[in-house]
């Protein structure tokens, strides 16, 4: 989430006026993540139930033409009793509108915060509900290709090139040769469907040791569930610059995961080039951003190093079992 364009107090009143929500109230801009712009909304109440909304407007990296299907699964996972917000429709029933050239969609808010140091009992909610996910994503009647796969992976950062990797750290254009290495590597045919793909610890929502919401679901494709469940280790299990391996919470993870749903022995045998794929995949689009991020633009580059230092445990994980031990 972040803040690329500026909407003005009488834009975002008529805005909000198309939906039985109520009235504006007041409206705070989220300057977090790097694709779209978001605020924080709230409003008097109306029918459609509840007084805050989270408003997003896509600005990049999102094809408009895929709203339906992102929009769609929130409320397929919704109805399926997931834990995820549905979208507000407006009046007319429309799950999206356009304003100054931009779509937009009201997300509804849900309770819970993100936390920053999970506990094994918060990590094995998040693998019960990740796989309830995977199973209720089963029934969805719309697909969508991963465009960040890895072989996207490979591309974006020969795409970047050796001399703008070198500018952001010394050792980001070996990830180009690494790349190479994984995709090669690649399971191709394991177990299928909708997956998140992108289940950051700020993308979760808690209460306690509950999942109340996830969120987020713009990367949200066809995939592989064990690629789901590598990049979700990939995001929990790790301190913040991607030093340090919590092995509690991993297999806290796993525990949760399989508790609904298990592994079969070829996803179980391809988590550690799984995973380092999911790392490429974050150090390649956090890359390009870090390149492409305007400077005035109120959000917080990160560093793709923090993933690159991840890949590393990941590609020694054979001599290390414990990485994937639930």
């Amino acid at each position: 989430m972040a803040v690329y364009t500026h909407l003005g107090a009488e834009d975002l009143a008529e805005l909000i006026a198309q939906y039985d929500v109520g009235e504006l109230v007041s409206a705070k801009g989220i300057a977090e993540g790097v694709s779209n712009s978001n605020w924080l909304i709230e409003t008097t109440g109306g029918g459609d139930g509840g007084k805050r909304f989270i408003l997003t407007m896509y600005e990049r990296r999102i094809d408009i033409s895929e709203l339906p299907f992102f929009l769609g699964l929130l409320d397929h996972l919704a109805a399926n009793n997931c834990p995820v917000p549905r979208t507000i429709h407006d009046r007319s029933g429309g799950a999206s509108r356009e304003i100054d050239g931009k779509a937009v969609a009201l997300i509804e808010y849900l309770p819970g915060v993100s936390v920053d140091h999970p506990t094994a009992s918060q990590a094995r909610a998040v693998g019960i509900a990740l796989a309830e996910m995977h199973q209720a994503s089963k029934s969805y009647d719309k697909t969508r290709a991963n465009g960040l796969d890895i072989s996207m992976s490979l591309h974006t950062l020969q795409s970047c090139g050796e001399d703008a990797l070198s500018a952001i750290d010394d050792d980001l254009p070996d990830m180009i040769a690494v790349a190479q290495r994984v995709r090669d590597a690649w399971p191709w045919d394991l177990p299928r469907s909708i997956c998140h793909t992108d289940l950051f610890p700020d993308n979760v929502l808690m209460l306690g040791s509950r999942v109340t919401g996830m969120i987020d679901f713009y990367f949200a494709c066809e995939e592989a569930m064990a690629y789901d469940l590598a990049v979700t280790h990939a995001a929990w299990c790790f301190d913040r610059k991607g030093k340090t391996f919590s092995a509690d919470i991993g297999a806290a993870l796993l525990e949760g995961y399989e508790s609904v749903r298990k592994l079969d022995d070829a996803e179980r045998a391809s988590l550690p080039v799984l995973a380092q794929g999911a790392c490429l995949r974050f150090i390649a689009s956090r890359a390009e951003d870090w390149l492409n991020t305007p400077d005035d633009a109120l959000v917080s580059r990160k560093d793709p190093m923090d993933y690159a230092r991840r890949l590393a445990f990941y590609a020694e994980a054979s001599d290390r079992a414990f990485a994937f031990s639930a």
